[in-house]
């Protein structure tokens, strides 16, 4: 295969997995034949062949403007209703490439699964991986000059494609000035996130800059617990370097 990512939209690549999707109580898609397509560079959905269309609960929608070369339904099981929740590629215009499939936006659905497994947020690029390493160098973050960690027991995870994110144990962070934020973030690779905000002593107020995850997926259980600091809004420096 020469193709490699970041993909030129849309890529398109056959899964075997089995792909379910759940709404209402019913299972409205259930097949080995989904495929993977990179709408954007940054993960795929998942995109379906019209035998796999769920056609009896299916409901051209009313007040949809879709583009040319689709077909927007809502998806209607007994008395719930997600309008607009289905697209279907006719192949005219732009999406050619896409003729003959469908695809059911997913935060429409309650829940997704590859075979027995629950995706959350979107599904598994299987280009992506995880590396978690343990370092001892000394990492200091601070915010306006206050310093929030100083730390030499940080772990570096790296996620293919993204920026280099640093994991702090909760000791070697002020905590004083940290309080539960109500926001909740879900990962498909780590899990459930959830976040603080930092006060600092002159009253300034830092929303959701340090997240956690408390029982992470698999992939990521080494940082169980440990926090992170958003690198973009923070100033970090690595053995005395200032990063960018």
């Amino acid at each position: 295969m020469t193709d490699k990512p970041p993909f030129k939209a849309p890529f398109i690549e056959d899964s075997s997995k089995r792909v379910r999707a759940l709404f209402g109580g019913k299972f409205i898609v259930d097949t080995y034949k989904s495929k993977l397509v990179w709408e954007h560079p940054f993960y795929p959905m998942y995109f379906f062949p019209l035998s796999s269309m769920p056609s009896s609960s299916l409901r051209r929608s009313d007040h949809a403007q879709p583009e040319e070369g689709t077909k927007v339904y809502d998806l209607v099981v007994g008395d719930r209703v997600a309008k607009e929740a289905v697209i279907e590629f006719t192949g005219e215009g732009e999406y050619k490439d896409l003729a003959g499939l469908f695809k059911v936006k997913f935060a429409s659905a309650d829940a997704w699964f590859e075979e027995d497994e629950r995706v959350y947020a979107h599904p598994k690029d299987p280009y992506k991986r995880l590396d978690i390493l343990q370092t001892s160098r000394h990492v200091r973050v601070e915010i306006n000059g206050v310093e929030v960690a100083n730390t030499r027991r940080a772990k570096f995870l790296y996620e293919t494609g993204l920026r280099r994110r640093t994991y702090i144990p909760v000791m070697d962070v002020q905590v004083g000035l940290l309080k539960p934020s109500d926001t909740v973030a879900v990962c498909p690779y780590k899990g459930w996130s959830n976040y603080f905000d930092v006060y600092l002593p002159n009253g300034e107020v830092h929303k959701d800059v340090v997240w956690y995850y408390r029982t992470p997926k698999d992939e990521a259980i080494q940082v169980a617990g440990l926090l992170s600091f958003y690198d973009e809004k923070v100033t970090v420096w690595i053995d005395d370097e200032r990063q960018d």
